[in-house]
């Protein structure tokens, strides 16, 4: 990287990071929500400092000790492999992480759970001044919000930012292929993580889960085992209002399902789900 280049990036990050905190102040004094929210993305503390080796794509990072970490808060858009093409956006999301992080240290707190089921660690990424990666990257359009608990820290944050870049059509939200899809219009389950927005009409119960059909042969899965995080909602009062949800898509029994696991994968009429 030239000096030219390593100079006008630290510009630009300088001018975003001042200008954030003005808006932090300003949020904080006027009491908006939406601002005061965006203090959450600062961590009082750090677990460790490492040094980052590669950058895989634009939520997974490889370290200089060999170990691979997944990024908490954010799904980027999916790189090439094997037999499947790359997904819109993903070569600009990695290229994005690797220009913010360059050739310096990250600090990381570490998720309540430290491991996916691939074995990669689990942690929020910071900068040496304290900027947080994920909220850096949501609030460019370079990724949807990911919440699943148990690392649910800065969850109102991340969705903060992710509403902020989509209302200005930022980045991936610029693309067509990445506005909400409608249900009863989803087809195959190789969506990829997406939107999807509907009309809620039966409330279905079972024993494992609680079920809220929208058009078509499309539902939203809430398993009971995650309704602890669903404090305070009342499923019923959900039946006619429209929603957005995020996730990936499966089919069960004829039908394509999207499970949530938090309140954050789930908008009611244009608003976070409320809980108590």
């Amino acid at each position: 990287m030239s000096s030219l280049t390593s100079a006008k990036k630290a510009s630009q990050h300088d001018a975003f990071f001042y200008a954030r905190l003005l808006l932090i102040a300003i949020g904080v004094a006027g009491g908006n929500t939406a601002l005061q929210a965006a203090s959450d993305c600062h961590s009082g503390q750090f677990d460790e400092t490492v040094s980052v080796a590669k950058v895989q794509d634009g939520d997974t990072l490889h370290l200089a000790d060999g170990r691979k970490l997944r990024i908490i808060g954010v799904n980027t858009p999916e790189l090439a492999r094997e037999d499947r093409p790359a997904e819109l956006w993903a070569t600009e999301a990695r290229a994005a992480l690797r220009g913010l992080l360059g050739s310096q240290q990250i600090k990381l707190r570490w998720g309540e759970k430290k491991h996916d089921r691939y074995g990669r660690m689990l942690a929020h990424v910071y900068l040496p001044d304290g900027l947080n990666v994920s909220e850096w990257l949501l609030r460019r359009g370079h990724g949807l919000t990911l919440t699943i608990p148990p690392n649910i820290r800065h969850w109102s944050c991340y969705l903060a930012a992710e509403q902020e870049a989509r209302t200005h059509q930022r980045g991936l939200w610029s693309l067509p292929q990445f506005q909400p899809l409608a249900a009863g219009q989803v087809t195959e389950t190789k969506a990829g993580y997406r939107l999807l927005r509907g009309t809620v009409g039966r409330i279905g119960q079972s024993r494992a889960s609680v079920w809220l059909n929208l058009e078509g042969k499309t539902a939203i899965r809430i398993k009971r085992s995650d309704l602890g995080y669903f404090n305070g909602v009342d499923f019923k009062a959900l039946q006619g209002r429209q929603i957005l949800a995020r996730g990936w898509f499966s089919e069960y029994k004829n039908q394509l399902v999207m499970q949530i696991k938090h309140p954050a994968a789930l908008e009611v009429d244009g608003k976070p789900l409320q809980t108590k």
